[in-house]
């Protein structure tokens, strides 16, 4: 179960970091819009299974799926991090949303979303 801790949250993200939010309406946060958020974040838990995939990897940069399954939706993200110096630092990410309807035990995928979540 993920849980935010925002100390130094702003050293993950490179200074042109920007995120993509791919909903009805998509949607573009800034650094500083995903940094202010994650630090009102602090002791949130998040209540779902995490699993991440490397998709491409070179000496300077990743590209990694990182997706977060909760029970009535799924958050696929392509995150890209860059080699700044001896660290790494996130420069993109593109989130899309799988959202579930559940009745009487089915699940059935809707088509529009719920909410618009902003976390990475």
């Amino acid at each position: 179960m993920p849980e935010g801790e925002p100390a130094g949250v702003e050293q993950l993200f490179a200074e042109d970091f920007s995120q993509k939010v791919q909903l009805a309406n998509a949607k573009t946060n800034s650094r500083e819009e995903v940094v202010k958020y994650l630090k009102k974040q602090k002791g949130e838990r998040l209540n779902c299974a995490v699993s991440t995939d490397i998709l491409e990897e070179s000496a300077d940069y990743m590209v990694a799926k990182v997706t977060l399954k909760f029970e009535s939706f799924t958050k696929i993200g392509l995150v890209t991090l860059e080699r700044e110096g001896n660290s790494w630092k996130v420069s993109k990410s593109i989130n899309s949303y799988k959202y579930y309807l559940i009745t009487g035990g089915l699940r059935v995928i809707e088509a529009k979303p719920l909410v618009n979540h902003m976390f990475i």
